[in-house]
């Protein structure tokens, strides 16, 4: 059977992700799958970068608000629901363009990873959670670092989430998941996929479109937005959106243990770091066919971004 054709264009936060991914669909009568492990919450918009009002007007966008933000949403419905959103575009005859910077979840799309995206564990879960609240994130590290020392490279200590899921997917099935994602690279992928990376030669110029985002939002009310989850229990009851970049930092600053000047430079240096992860995380994955979004004479234009980016794939 004939893999459906789909392009994902992937890269750091800030980046430019979505920006080339709509003008890619403009171009190419496509529709924007997001692939963002935040997006995908209602109400969480500034905090998240979701795509602005006439983004989402000018192209169809899915997999954006399809969550209730007081539950945990995992890769298994994300996948669940990409599938679909994918299958909905091709029989439209719509190019499916898959944009975003969860690692994960576009593995999980692309490669078929069926144990990482299988049911959960949830007692083990709740233990492993518990063992974090009492021991702290760095026990609960040192714990996958015995089983999986190559995932306890790749997973920062204060992703407890992965973490949990790390230890979970090894006490379930007796094989690291390390080894799971080797499995799932050799594997044949589920689309015929030519997935873009847009990435900065130099780092100070991406750290400070990271600067100038982190400012618009909170120019467009990032405090306001951090405040109502805040009332709303969410960071207290999801433990993913109490992990996003971009609200958790400002928590201190709302509980009145930071000043908002401390607290939003502990958010700019915290979102220059998830760049570096991300960047990581793709550079090591051989599928990805990578687009320099600057020179040593500075930051190329969008027409020769997008340009460059259509010479990486082929529609035919």
């Amino acid at each position: 059977m004939k893999k459906t054709k789909i392009i994902a264009v992937v890269g750091s936060t800030a980046s430019g992700k979505s920006a080339l991914a709509v003008a890619l669909a403009k171009r190419h009568g496509g529709e924007i799958i997001s692939c963002d492990s935040m997006q995908v919450y209602r109400g969480m918009d500034i905090g998240t970068a979701k795509p602005t009002a006439d983004e989402q007007a000018s192209v169809r966008h899915h997999m954006i608000d399809v969550a209730d933000p007081l539950r945990d949403f995992s890769s298994a419905e994300y996948v669940s629901l990409a599938e679909q959103a994918i299958a909905d575009c091709a029989a439209r005859s719509k190019l499916p363009i898959v944009c975003g910077g969860t690692g994960l979840y576009l593995d999980a799309l692309l490669r078929g990873n069926d144990f990482e995206v299988s049911g959960a564990n949830e007692t083990l879960r709740a233990e492993l959670y518990a063992y974090a609240e009492k021991e702290g994130a760095e026990a609960l590290h040192r714990m996958l670092r015995e089983v999986d020392p190559e995932s306890a490279d790749a997973i920062h200590p204060n992703n407890v989430k992965r973490v949990v899921r790390a230890i979970e997917i090894y006490r379930t099935s007796g094989v690291p998941k390390s080894e799971w994602d080797r499995r799932s690279q050799e594997g044949g992928e589920r689309y015929d996929a030519t997935v873009v990376g847009i990435r900065y030669q130099s780092r100070e110029r991406l750290w400070a479109r990271i600067d100038r985002r982190v400012d618009q939002m909170l120019a467009d009310g990032l405090e306001e937005e951090t405040r109502r989850l805040y009332a709303e229990n969410v960071f207290s009851v999801n433990r993913t959106a109490a992990q996003a970049i971009g609200y958790k930092e400002l928590l201190p600053y709302l509980e009145g243990r930071q000043t908002l000047a401390e607290a939003v430079e502990r958010l700019k240096i915290a979102t220059h770091q998830y760049a570096k992860r991300q960047m990581t995380w793709f550079g090591a994955k051989p599928y990805v066919r990578w687009l320099e979004a600057d020179s040593e004479m500075g930051e190329k234009t969008f027409e020769e971004i997008v340009n460059n980016a259509e010479s990486l794939f082929s529609l035919s």
